[in-house]
């Protein structure tokens, strides 16, 4: 078996509307965390697998620990393809007020 690195993207919208939606969300991030996901974007996580094989695992354990609403998706694609993603970022405005009293700093 050879070795060729991919990347598993993860894509979910769970509901949040009651107490346990959270909780479910809540276990559900916690279980992504300790599997080695890694997050992109909000509700958009990846991870590093060494093979079709691994991936398939990872499957399995995402379906036995899936919450028993919403959506989830999952995209296969090469370290390769992964390395080629384009991020367009925007930036974060802030601003000083510099008075003689002190500095004051705020975000939007």
């Amino acid at each position: 078996m050879s070795f060729r690195f991919m990347r598993i993207i993860l894509f979910f919208d769970l509901p949040m509307v009651t107490k346990e939606d959270i909780r479910r969300y809540n276990r559900f991030h916690k279980f992504l965390i300790k599997e080695g996901f890694i997050m992109i974007q909000y509700s958009v996580y990846a991870k590093l697998a060494l093979n079709k094989s691994i991936i398939s695992q990872v499957k399995k354990r995402l379906d036995k620990n899936k919450p028993p609403n919403g959506n989830i998706a999952i995209l296969e694609i090469t370290e390769k393809q992964f390395a080629g993603i384009q991020w367009i970022l925007g930036q974060k405005v802030s601003y000083v007020l510099d008075t003689t009293d002190k500095v004051t700093i705020y975000d939007e």
